[in-house]
């Protein structure tokens, strides 16, 4: 496919972002879908894998029939057999009727089983012989039908794996892998972060009459540094979110607000939760500790560059002259005071004498003490003074604390 034919599907599938295995990935769905091959289009959860058989669907001799997708991790074992073959009336407690499965139901068309890896081993045998023959039975029947479906289907695990562990059949392994599509990762798609954020907080924005949400480059550096175990799903989860609680109502002056990697930190989740120390007490913040704070500090990133450039740039004001860092020992953050290079006089010898290395972590501790005694131990007060979120107060105080 040229560029233009790849770009044309993408907008009509709704597709963003111009990675070189997502491309790959689009076009090999083209290419395989005027053929019958079962298709097994793999990939972490929240991909985008569902976009594949759609396009198969479409580009198939089959578009005409009828396309049917179905969520096998989310059917009840005792039940999956019926839902996917039909049953007879009686065949169990609650069968009133006779029902059509899916197969029957999707005959002429093409049927998306999406988390094929969750199927009991006994539908496994089942779906193989559908695959192998076009033959299946109802449940509670024993007359052999015929159907003539199109099957995509799509995993969130690794079925290689699953194989050599017993849970999945090797034979229908090997059926179902007839042609393989893999999605990429969002993670592996860096550059497509940010479009994807865009997209999102301008259709939220649009929706509820909102400005639209851009980034500085810090914020986007932030973005594109997380690694969305979530993938699209997650990030369009947070763009609607940050959308939410940090826009405006939209002006004919102001239709666009940018957030800082400051703003957006906090809507960024933290993945060390469980590793961060205890909470601290109400003796040590100076006051007591609302339940917004301590979701705050649940909550709280790991150290952001950005907010040790602040604190060290505090540092330097307060101390009033140069900060430098000293790469010494893996995971040092001891800082040297003030220099003045160059100084040929008794009051820079006078200095050296008296000059001692600083830690970052004490001085932090410090100034965040010094902050909440003048505020009264308002923390909200003393982030807004130092230039840092409540989350690093906490944090911070509950390292020195330790």
């Amino acid at each position: 496919m040229d560029t233009q034919e790849l770009q044309r599907l993408k907008n009509k599938f709704d597709i963003i972002g111009n990675d070189a295995a997502l491309n790959h990935a689009l076009e090999t769905a083209v290419a395989v879908a005027p053929t019958d091959l079962t298709v097994l289009v793999s990939g972490e959860s929240g991909v985008g894998k569902e976009n594949i058989p759609q396009i198969i669907h479409q580009f198939s001799r089959r578009k005409n029939g009828r396309y049917l997708a179905v969520n096998c991790g989310a059917i009840p074992e005792g039940t999956i057999n019926a839902e996917l073959f039909g049953h007879e009336k009686g065949a169990f407690t609650g069968a009133v009727g006779e029902r059509k499965g899916y197969f029957e139901e999707a005959n002429g068309g093409t049927l998306f089983l999406d988390e094929i890896g969750e199927l009991p081993k006994e539908t496994q045998a089942m779906l193989l012989r559908v695959l192998q023959s076009g033959e299946f039975i109802k449940v509670g029947s024993s007359k052999v039908e015929k159907t003539d479906v199109r099957i995509v289907a799509a995993t969130n695990v690794n079925l290689y794996t699953a194989v050599q562990q017993g849970r999945f059949r090797e034979d229908l392994y090997y059926r179902l892998n007839a042609a393989r599509i893999t999605m990429p990762s969002l993670r592996e798609r860096k550059d497509d972060i940010y479009l994807l954020f865009r997209k999102f907080t301008s259709d939220f924005a649009q929706r509820f009459g909102l400005r639209k949400v851009s980034l500085s480059i810090d914020a986007i550096s932030l973005l594109k540094g997380y690694r969305w175990p979530g993938n699209i799903r997650q990030l369009k989860n947070v763009a609607e979110t940050v959308t939410a609680l940090e826009s405006r109502p939209a002006t004919l002056e102001s239709e666009r607000i940018e957030l800082g990697a400051r703003e957006l930190a906090p809507y960024i989740p933290d993945e060390k939760d469980t590793l961060l120390p205890q909470i601290a007490s109400p003796a040590a913040t100076g006051g007591s500790m609302a339940e917004e704070d301590k979701r705050v500090l649940v909550k709280a990133l790991l150290d952001l560059k950005g907010e040790v450039d602040a604190l060290t740039e505090r540092v330097k004001a307060l101390e009033g002259g140069t900060v430098r860092q000293i790469p010494e020992q893996a995971g040092s953050d001891r800082l040297v005071g003030r220099e003045r290079l160059g100084a040929e006089n008794d009051d820079d010898a006078e200095w050296q004498e008296q000059s001692e290395e600083l830690s970052i972590r004490k001085n932090t501790g410090e100034l965040i003490e010094k902050a909440l005694e003048k505020h009264g131990g308002n923390v909200k007060a003393a982030a807004a003074e130092l230039g840092i979120s409540e989350r690093t107060v906490y944090r911070k105080l509950a390292k020195n604390k330790k």
